[in-house]
Parts: C-alpha cells; sequence; structure tokens
C-alpha cells in the first residue's frame, strides 16, 4: 500500500474502513484528503468535479438519510501500488426517509444498493463512476421511475444525463485486467447482448440468486432470461461495450468479477421502458458476479432507470 496511511492494511480496508468513517462515522472533513482537489465523479444522471462537490453531495445525502448505513459486500480490485488501483466497491444501504431530492419526508424504511468504481492512489481518490439504484428508493417511497423522471423535468430539471458526448477523461486509463473469471463474465454479458439468451441456462447456475434495479431479489434462469429480455429488447440495436473488466481469485472467496458496461443506442423496442419512442439513450451498467460449482451462482447488476426514463421523457414528452 504504497503511499497510504499505515492504518490501512490491504485496499479493500481502504476502501471499507474510509467509507464508514465518511458516511456513519460523519466525518465528512475527511474527504478534504480522501478526494483529490480535482475529483471527476461520473454518475448516469451527469458528471460532478472537485472535493467541495463531494462533500456537498455527502451532506445532501445524508440530510434526507440521516440513519443510512453502508454495508460493504464486496470489494473488487484490480492495479498496483504504482499504476494506482481500481475499487469496483458492492454497498447495500438501508436508510430512513427525511424528505429531499426525492420529495417530502415519509419517514419509509429503505434498502437500496450502490456500486462505486473508484481510481485510488496513495491515500487519495482521482476518478470515480457511481451508480445508485434510485429505482429502489422510489419504488420504495411509492413512486415509480417514470413519474420520478417526469416530476423532475416538470420542477425545471431538463439537464441530459450522461452520455458518451457529455463525458469527461479523468486521470485513470486503466481497463481492468485480463484474469480468466473476468473473461468468463465477459463472454457471458457479450452473448446476451447479441441476443443469444441460451447462455443464460448453459453458464448461470439454476439457483442463482439475482439483485435487479428497482430493488428487486430473484432466482432462477427464468429470473435471468425476463430481465436481460427486457432490457436488451427495450434497445435492440444500441452499441454494447465493456468499459472495464476485472477478475478475482481471493482467499475465503468465490471466483468472482466486476464489469462496468455501457448500451448507447435508440429506444427501438418494447422491454423494461414501454412502447418504443425512438429516443437516443445511454445506459452506464456495472454487474458483479460471482462463480460455483454449477455456474453463475450470483448476480448483482445496476443502472439507474430514473436516468433512462429522463433520457427517454426529455426527448418525447
Amino acid at each position: 500500500m504504497k503511499g497510504f496511511d499505515p492504518q490501512f492494511a490491504d485496499l479493500p480496508d481502504y476502501i471499507l474502513k474510509c467509507t464508514a468513517m465518511i458516511w456513519e462515522g460523519r466525518q465528512i472533513s475527511a474527504l478534504d484528503w480522501h478526494y483529490g482537489d480535482d475529483l471527476l465523479v461520473r454518475t448516469p444522471a451527469g458528471i460532478s468535479r472537485g472535493n467541495a462537490a463531494g462533500k456537498a453531495n455527502t451532506m445532501a445525502t445524508l440530510g434526507e438519510f440521516p440513519d443510512r448505513q453502508l454495508f460493504g459486500e464486496d470489494v473488487i480490485w484490480s492495479g498496483d501500488p504504482d499504476a494506482g488501483f481500481l475499487s469496483s466497491h458492492r454497498i447495500v444501504s438501508t436508510a430512513t426517509h427525511q424528505g429531499g431530492a426525492f420529495g417530502p419526508a415519509t419517514g419509509a424504511k429503505l434498502t437500496f444498493r450502490t456500486i462505486a468504481d473508484t481510481f485510488c492512489r496513495e491515500n487519495r481518490v482521482w476518478d470515480e463512476w457511481l451508480i445508485r439504484d434510485n429505482a429502489a428508493i422510489a419504488i420504495g417511497l411509492g413512486q415509480s421511475p417514470r413519474d420520478v423522471a417526469a416530476a423532475m423535468i416538470a420542477a425545471g430539471d431538463a439537464a441530459m444525463p450522461l452520455t458518451p458526448h457529455t463525458d469527461e477523461a479523468g486521470p485513470y486509463k486503466g481497463t481492468g485486467n485480463d484474469n480468466a473469471w473476468g473473461q468468463r463474465h465477459a463472454d457471458i454479458l457479450a452473448r446476451i447482448m447479441q441476443a443469444d439468451f441460451s447462455v443464460i441456462p448453459q453458464t448461470y447456475d439454476r439457483a442463482c440468486q439475482l439483485a435487479l434495479p428497482g430493488g428487486r431479489e430473484m432466482h432462477g434462469h427464468d429470473a435471468a432470461d425476463r430481465f436481460w429480455m427486457g432490457l436488451r429488447s427495450a434497445f435492440p440495436n444500441a452499441a454494447f461495450r465493456i468499459d472495464h473488466q476485472i477478475g478475482r481469485e481471493d482467499p475465503l472467496m468465490p471466483p468472482r468479477s466486476a464489469i462496468r458496461w455501457s448500451l448507447t443506442g435508440r429506444h427501438e423496442g418494447w422491454g423494461h421502458f414501454g412502447a418504443p419512442t425512438g429516443a437516443d439513450v445511454h445506459v452506464m451498467g456495472v454487474s458483479h458476479v460471482e462463480f460455483g460449482p454449477w455456474g453463475l451462482r450470483r448476480e448483482t447488476t445496476l443502472f439507474d432507470e430514473i436516468a433512462i426514463w429522463k433520457q427517454i421523457l426529455l426527448q418525447t414528452a
């Protein structure tokens, strides 16, 4: 851990401890040394830059969800001390809604997932890709992702979510590693995106556990088929791209993979997002999987359904 504070034993320890320190320990001032001064954070909703924006966003989220707890399910990582590390951190959060971006306080008890890909070097985060399951929050509050997107636009928020044209290059130039488990996962995703859905019963464990956008927890081949078919059929000709790929084998852990991916194209088909509209859409997605003796046994896939609906509605409403 060259250049890191000696309190951190390794990269997962650094990620887990800093997350708890800042969010649950309320040491938001620690972002002054944890974040690089010119940190670039990309979310499906757009881009923020700089440590000051990071602190403001953190406080705004804690204002809306003051008792939020962040449980780190896994840290899948690649890199080395000289070049720096890329950490893909999967989090389950519990929180009570006390009012903010999602509307007046409801007191609703929520559970939602986040995956954050962060480029870390010398005790700081310099580049970040953050995907939160905002649809799970909306549904937990009795709203639909489409209605939330429509309400944002009606309130005057006409900013287009992140697209390849508005993305910005940051300091991290890596693409992950060439581990065989990451490649196995990449091959499965590629076949799904080529509309070869037979790959699911061929490669997924029959008892697979799935955590999907909207806070859906599902099991089995049929559930995986419905999810991926519903996404791909909505954007049948969209270009699929793997933006980052990590595979790992670690003691006491199953072989696993983290892939950040994207779909870019038109909303031309029926599927998860209703009647086709022809809108140009960019889907920023991320998937974590674990493999077992009978195939892919656990998968978490996230994208922001609200950001997708907002793109559709801004072009068609």
